[in-house]
């Protein structure tokens, strides 16, 4: 007389065909959904409630024509909502449900109200109506049940005694338990399942996480979170855009890789890789790639703040990359390292095509153009410490930083001699108030940049210096 009381909605599209779905490559076993065994327990109850009933002469004789009803329709339904155009119709189950609420109030009307297999109906009923549609389902059922049970009433009159023999009330009460009961494990089994497949997408959604974490070490930040956001699509596709490009490479290095074990050259090119590319992020450069010393950054793509900005950030990582490669070097130099290792480095700014290269199953987010043979040009033109520009990139960082006229040089690819600059400073950082100070020997190293320095760390920097500097003295007076 009632549906089945669980749905699991979206984990499998006809659990009764399909007893087992799918979750991201993990196979769930989900009971079978008992629309139609249920049906069929309620129906085969109220027809041992109506037989019980009849044969203690509770109900009128007539009734057993309705217990063939009872045994039939189940199979009815199942065949209406499995096998014709009715299967497609949305919530099918919750309709076919208050169908059966119209029927039990029927039913009700027709034993005259005797109360406890009333009350068993009922009570299957509403059971059925909470769990398969909730509040709403009952509100239904209830109105639906109430008005038939009253139309039914009206036509066949009430029962002369609502009194119901002691085997009748066993036997509903009997019957009535037991379809809870089976209905009621169906639930918890399903829950089961439910909970189970919860545990398994959190699972998988935890190793999907994980998976992309180790997967964006191959990418440029930018451009993985703009691919993982969708923002960008993964496939061969360009475009044209302005961007500053930068170069560098160590110089010297050549001649150390003759000295050192590849293990600890390894090492040493990685932590500086590793250095270098946390400036380069903190700038917003979108890293394209690594290539033996080199490395190579453009700016203004997946994220541009404008051509100037651009150009801007560009040169000022340029520039705390030199600074930051000072500290390197001592580093290096106290690890017994003495070859000077300089950082060269060269920038360019002009239109270059960027995007997607490659095939459709291997693909590499990069730029190309004559801008970035201009700036690898100017990287292997500049000196040990040195920065080199191209006249487009000066131009737009000439009011912010102090450049020095290099003259003009022929590259490929260039009509005319390009002019290019050196970057000395920024221009805050030129004359008496500069915050950057440096100072190197053998033996001895400073770096200073005293806009980065808290008042905590001042005083044991000045207590240090006051140390050395008291020893230098005493060294000096001996001698």
């Amino acid at each position: 007389m009632m549906s089945a009381p669980v749905e699991l909605r979206n984990v499998t599209a006809n659990a009764s065909k399909a007893p087992q779905g799918d979750i991201y490559g993990h196979t769930v076993a989900i009971p079978p959904m008992p629309d139609y065994n249920g049906r069929i327990l309620a129906y085969t109850a109220t027809a041992s409630i109506i037989v019980c009933g009849v044969l203690q002469g509770v109900f009128s004789q007539w009734l057993l024509w309705l217990v063939a009803g009872a045994l039939i329709w189940p199979h009815i339904t199942h065949l209406l909502t499995r096998r014709t155009f009715l299967r497609n119709s949305p919530r099918i189950r919750q309709k076919m449900l208050l169908l059966d609420c119209i029927i039990g109030g029927g039913f009700i009307g027709a034993i005259g109200l005797v109360a406890i297999p009333t009350a068993a109906i009922v009570l299957m009923l509403m059971f059925s109506c909470l769990i398969v549609g909730g509040i709403r389902q009952w509100l239904f059922g209830t109105v639906l049940a109430a008005a038939t049970l009253a139309a039914t009433i009206a036509v066949c009159g009430a029962a002369v005694s609502f009194q119901t023999p002691m085997l009748t009330s066993i036997v509903a009460i009997v019957s009535t338990g037991l379809y809870i009961c089976v209905t009621a494990y169906y639930s918890h089994v399903q829950a089961r399942a439910l909970l189970y497949a919860k545990s398994q997408i959190q699972n998988q959604r935890e190793q999907s996480i994980a998976l992309s974490h180790k997967l964006s070490k191959y990418l440029s930040p930018q451009v993985w979170q703009s691919i993982f956001t969708g923002e960008r699509d993964v496939r061969l596709e360009t475009q044209r855009k302005k961007l500053a490009v930068f170069f560098s490479d160590i110089k010297g290095f050549t001649e150390l890789s003759e000295e050192m074990e590849p293990e600890a050259l390894t090492e040493l090119l990685n932590h500086y890789f590793n250095e270098m590319s946390q400036v380069a992020l903190r700038y917003g450069g979108t890293i394209d790639k690594f290539v033996g010393d080199s490395i190579m950054v453009f700016f203004g793509d997946p994220t541009s703040r404008g051509q100037r900005e651009d150009a801007f950030a560009c040169v000022s990582m340029a520039i705390d990359m030199r600074k930051h490669m000072k500290i390197m070097r001592q580093k290096w130099r106290s690890q017994g390292i003495k070859t000077p290792l300089e950082i060269r480095m060269g920038i360019s700014t002009g239109y270059t095509t960027v995007g997607n290269f490659g095939a459709e199953n291997r693909m590499d987010y990069t730029i190309i153009g004559k801008e970035v043979n201009l700036a690898s040009r100017l990287e292997s033109l500049a000196e040990a410490g040195e920065i080199l520009v191209s006249y487009e990139t000066f131009s737009l960082i000439k009011d912010r930083i102090m450049c020095r006229d290099k003259g003009e040089i022929t590259v490929k690819g260039f009509g005319k001699p390009v002019p290019i600059y050196e970057v000395v400073d920024f221009r805050r950082d030129m004359g008496p108030n500069r915050s950057f100070m440096e100072h190197e020997h053998s033996g001895f190293a400073m770096y200073l940049d005293s806009d980065k320095i808290t008042e905590r760390e001042r005083k044991s920097i000045l207590t240090a210096l006051e140390d050395a500097a008291d020893r230098l003295r005493q060294e000096d007076d001996t001698e």
